[in-house]
């Protein structure tokens, strides 16, 4: 070090991170610390205390061991821990504009779920930020695709077919598409394959691995039905207490983060695929006929959204829409 840093160093004035104390930051999630999202958050972590030189330590606390995922934005909200992760769509009654995830047949791809991410985060941190809350970063799920026991070539194929639902929108697709909805928790879903209860659903390849369900479904189409994201936040008050050079070393971890999330998710998504058509399952191109019949019907989800939410909802959509 030089003579001037060591006088400035002295005053107090030259090391970014002198004189503050480590703030252990207890960061809760429901997911696995094994999952892509796991491992990031780790990368994360890990981070933060390079770039503060350990003077912000977050302790990670996954798969629910410190609070439920219901409860981990209420938990951060209201102090009783600094930081979290939950998924958006969980967040929709509280915060109505994270539903713009839930919105299926909207986003056709990764790229589309970027810029719809682009067109809600100003929107998101703003109301995060009214709950005293800072955006950290957001990471999205594998898509949802379409799973089915015989070929799908447009939506009346669906028709009379038994589909597995697990929420109001799933149950609401299903009878749009003229299926009969199926109750069935992720946790059944093979055993409810193997009994003929269910022909088809909805949800990612990743799950499909996950459940092999390959023993009864043969065909799988990349519908990207929706993209929905995970967000990781933290207290807005932690982040003011900090040094400068601290809170700009946060804010440039999350920006990695992002950023690595996403292209972890992508290589996730493809490496599921290609374990489906290993197993046997036909990764069959999505017909322009289905592709078509779900391009409307995502049409009109998004103006029942939209009128369900209100005038900020056009904020995200009329955008996204109109907007490269």
């Amino acid at each position: 070090m030089q003579r001037r840093e060591l006088i400035l160093a002295g005053a107090g004035l030259a090391l970014p991170f002198s004189g503050h104390a480590a703030t252990p930051w207890r960061l809760a999630t429901g997911y696995r610390a094994e999952s892509f999202h796991g491992q990031n958050l780790q990368a994360f972590a890990q981070a933060v205390a390079t770039g503060t030189a350990q003077t912000v330590r977050i302790e990670l606390h996954p798969h629910n061991s410190l609070v439920s995922l219901p409860q981990i934005f209420a938990a951060a909200a209201e102090g009783r821990i600094e930081a979290g992760e939950a998924i958006m769509t969980g967040l929709a009654d509280t915060l109505p504009l994270a539903g713009a995830d839930a919105v299926p047949f909207v986003v056709g791809s990764y790229d589309d779920a970027e810029r719809l991410w682009r067109h809600q985060r100003p929107l998101i941190e703003r109301q995060f930020a009214q709950c005293g809350l800072h955006v950290l970063y957001a990471v999205p799920w594998p898509p949802q695709g379409l799973f089915s026991r015989r070929p799908v070539q447009r939506v009346t194929d669906l028709a009379g077919t038994r589909m597995r639902t697990y929420n109001a929108t799933t149950v609401r697709i299903a009878q749009l598409l003229g299926a009969e909805p199926v109750d069935v928790a992720m946790v059944d879903v093979g055993r409810a394959l193997d009994e003929g209860r269910m022909d088809t659903m909805i949800t990612s390849a990743v799950t499909g691995v996950e459940n092999q369900v390959w023993s009864a479904v043969r065909h799988y189409y990349d519908i990207n039905a929706w993209i929905p994201k995970n967000i990781v936040f933290v207290r807005a008050a932690l982040l003011k207490a900090l040094p400068r050079a601290a809170r700009e070393a946060v804010f440039a971890a999350a920006r990695e983060a992002e950023v690595r999330g996403w292209s972890a998710s992508r290589q996730v998504a493809r490496s599921s695929v290609l374990e489906l058509q290993r197993q046997g399952v036909q990764v069959d191109p999505v017909h322009p006929h289905l592709s078509r019949d779900l391009k409307r019907l995502g049409e009109r989800f998004s103006l029942e959204w939209i009128r369900a939410v209100g005038r900020e909802a056009n904020e995200i959509f009329i955008p996204y829409y109109t907007q490269a």
